[in-house]
């Protein structure tokens, strides 16, 4: 009983969000990108029910960039066998993230450079494919978390949009999980018994990232609720397409 509710409660506050901000149109072909993290997992797990029963058709096209971690290719039979499960393809695409960041240019800072070097690719990958639109796994502790960096690290107000139109590719993003929270995208992904695979990254635990959300949960201990406070402060400001 409480793995249906989890589950309902995820799709509920997924389909929410589509509505909300538009982000599925008839006729869309939708690359979800898969790392194998919870995040990722779950909104693939999401997006290919709420394509049982929503009232526009749209596909879906899972994609996973393999970092090759020290020159070994990812295991991602897990992953392969949950999209069959689901009815959904699956392409992997073979990287070489890992050696460029880590063994070539030796990054001391290497989210900057990897995120960016992930985007081209799997934009390429997704247009390559015929998608149209790309869904990533953000949530909304990920959006206030970005909030908090860009405030503290750059002095800005900013934070990523729910929806993103690239023009240069012709590419649209979408986040189906910015209404829901990390521990309500965490149950659900436990109790769907999702086959989550910890990160390989050197840098995991150390980014700003990291930081932000260490601060965040310092602060909510004498301001409760406040990251659904600055959720909502978005919302209210209209920052960012929010």
């Amino acid at each position: 009983m409480k793995r249906m509710i989890l589950l309902k409660q995820l799709l509920s506050l997924c389909r929410a969000a589509v509505d909300k901000y538009h982000m599925i149109e008839e006729g869309d072909k939708i690359a979800v990108g898969v790392s194998g993290g919870k995040d990722s997992l779950a909104l693939l797990y999401a997006l290919a029910r709420l394509k049982s029963f929503y009232p526009k058709h749209f596909d879906i096209l899972a994609v996973t960039l393999d970092y090759r971690f020290n020159d070994v290719d990812g295991d991602v039979s897990e992953i392969s066998a949950l999209c069959k499960q689901l009815g959904v393809d699956y392409v992997v695409r073979s990287t070489d993230l890992w050696k460029v960041i880590f063994v070539v240019r030796q990054e001391k800072n290497p989210c900057g450079l990897c995120a960016k070097m992930r985007r081209g690719i799997l934009h390429d990958t997704s247009k390559a494919y015929g998608c149209n639109k790309i869904a990533l796994g953000h949530h909304a502790d990920d959006a206030v978390e970005t909030f908090a960096m860009n405030l503290f690290g750059n002095g800005t107000i900013g934070c990523f949009s729910p929806v993103s139109y690239l023009s240069r590719k012709d590419l649209t993003l979408i986040r189906p999980l910015v209404f829901a929270t990390e521990k309500q995208v965490a149950d659900a992904a436990r109790h769907a018994k999702l086959p989550v695979q910890p990160s390989a990254c050197p840098a995991d635990k150390t980014t700003d990232r990291q930081k932000a959300k260490e601060v965040l949960s310092s602060l909510e201990a004498d301001y409760p609720a406040l990251r659904k406070k600055l959720l909502g402060a978005l919302e209210r400001g209209h920052v960012d397409g929010w």
